[in-house]
């Protein structure tokens, strides 16, 4: 995508589709704010005034080159997951945030032997107000917690809430999160909520007075 105007098509193309504003902030890799505004800003001049009045700044990640090609996916979990290596000794589990976070995990979890688990975001029901109001949850197709050490891989750190709710719902489960890793880091964590985060790309935001 090269303008904004790309992902406003893009984005009212998903909203067609009956994807959820959450849904959408996690295939455009904006955040939910920025979701709704891409949205908003596709359905009309009324929408589009409004959409104004409540924009903010953001950065778009298009990462579809490494997604297309499954040679280029693996290389980028090798990378992943050498940035991982290290971290804990007892870990046997790697969990990839859903959507774009499994195929990564999957990826990261063969090269690193371990067995592999996803968790669905609250956010892929959210369309407006308080995310605190939906609830994720973990595939019963894919390994489960079961009080063991594990990796958390996603695409993607926009704002940190996301890695937050899934770090809080690996614990709920008895797990332990000992690491995060991710493509690109908006917001250039070290970690959050004390679990350590690598990225292969920090996006830092430099601010210049005219």
């Amino acid at each position: 995508m090269k303008n904004v105007d790309d992902l406003i098509d893009s984005a009212a193309e998903l909203a067609e589709r009956g994807l959820s504003k959450g849904e959408i902030a996690d295939e455009l890799n904006v955040s939910r704010e920025t979701a709704s505004w891409l949205v908003e800003r596709g359905g009309g001049a009324e929408s589009a005034e409004a959409a104004d009045a409540t924009a903010s700044a953001d950065i778009h990640v298009d990462w579809s080159a490494l997604g297309r090609d499954s040679t280029r996916l693996g290389y980028a979990a090798s990378a992943m997951a050498d940035l991982l290596v290290k971290q804990g000794e007892e870990v046997d589990l790697t969990v990839g945030i859903e959507k774009a976070g499994a195929p990564l995990a999957t990826a990261v979890a063969d090269r690193l032997d371990t067995d592999l688990g996803t968790y669905a975001p609250a956010k892929h029901q959210w369309e407006e107000g308080d995310i605190d109001e939906h609830g994720g949850g973990f595939s019963r197709n894919f390994a489960a917690i079961r009080n063991r050490d594990c990796y958390v891989v996603d695409d993607i750190i926009t704002s940190g809430t996301t890695m937050r709710e899934s770090i809080d719902a690996i614990r709920e489960q008895g797990g332990e999160p000992v690491a995060c890793v991710v493509l690109v880091d908006k917001m250039g964590y070290d970690e959050i909520d004390g679990v350590p985060v690598y990225s292969l790309v920090d996006v830092v935001r430099v601010d210049r007075d005219e």
